[in-house]
């Protein structure tokens, strides 16, 4: 919906001319919808917040391996890094 609005209005731009009120209005609407498109997009993760999680992730695979063989103590459940 947002790509359609600014697609009329570059459209309505290109029918103004430069130096006139309409064509600077336009350009606003432009601008606005740009910035709503980026806000759109998803924001990618960071390499700390992935490292973090998988090495939870080992943590917790090796824990459960252990308590396997061996009686896990209340200890063991410190290391793993809980979420702030």
């Amino acid at each position: 919906m947002i790509e359609s609005e600014l697609d009329r209005a570059i459209a309505a731009m290109r029918s103004e001319m430069l130096n006139s009120e309409e064509y600077a209005k336009a350009l606003g609407r432009v601008e606005r919808l740009h910035g709503l498109l980026d806000n759109d997009k998803p924001k990618t993760l960071s390499k700390e917040t992935i490292l973090t999680v998988a090495a939870n992730l080992v943590g917790i695979i090796l824990i459960l391996r252990h308590e396997n063989v061996n009686v896990i103590t209340s200890k063991a459940l410190a290391f793993v890094v809980r979420p702030r």
